[in-house]
């Protein structure tokens, strides 16, 4: 047999051989570059995901207390405010948007209500002032999210991420604070409330709270 046609025969072995010494060296590069990653450990991209119930039930107990330490008397803030206005939003609001977040206190005689957000006549406010507070169930806006003026869009993802935060300290709020509540019956019961509101309409308030407390 020529060495010509041995040659021939060999190659389809020859070309087995190859390739599985190709595949051999494929596997260990894929080892080597192959990082093993504990679940749980720093490097779970798990952890990496944005949890809005995780970050609502960190971040609300901050919110409350920078509110709770800002607020001030809801009769001097709107007296600030008829005063002068551009002034009292530098000295009392945090920027947001089209309007400041104010943080306010108050005691109150609770009026009528309707979808969970009561009318409060407080002492010292002028009656062309309507102040109203949100309970529930549904709690609207992003107040409580701006109200710091330390949580901004750039912690976050996305505008969905961002979003979400705002819907999470509400939700948080709700757990905390108002489920602690009766919010079903509070006209003509006395509260004193802890809370911030957009100033948009300066005759208008519409509070979301981080304290409420039925007297």
């Amino acid at each position: 047999m020529s060495a010509k046609a041995t040659a021939r025969q060999a190659s389809p072995g020859l070309r087995r051989v190859l390739a599985g010494a190709a595949v051999v060296v494929l596997l260990g590069a894929m080892a080597l570059d192959t990082k093993v990653i504990k679940i749980g450990s720093a490097g779970d991209v798990r952890n990496a995901v944005f949890s809005a119930a995780d970050y609502g039930k960190s971040e609300f107990p901050k919110v409350q207390a920078d509110v709770e330490a800002r607020a001030a008397d809801a009769a001097t803030v709107a007296t600030a405010i008829a005063k002068d206005r551009a002034t009292a939003e530098k000295e009392y609001g945090v920027p947001a948007g089209v309007g400041p977040v104010i943080s306010v206190k108050f005691t109150g005689v609770v009026g009528e209500g309707k979808s969970g957000i009561y009318k409060v006549a407080v002492d010292g406010l002028p009656d062309t002032l309507t102040v109203r507070v949100q309970t529930g169930p549904a709690i609207n806006g992003t107040e409580l999210r701006d109200a710091t003026g330390k949580i901004t869009f750039g912690q976050f993802t996305n505008q969905i991420e961002y979003q979400d935060a705002g819907s999470a300290l509400n939700n948080e709020m709700k757990k905390e604070v108002l489920a602690k509540v009766d919010t079903s019956d509070l006209t003509g019961k006395t509260i004193a409330v802890v809370g911030v509101f957009k100033l948009v309409n300066p005759k208008s308030w519409l509070v979301t709270p981080v304290r409420l407390d039925v007297k």
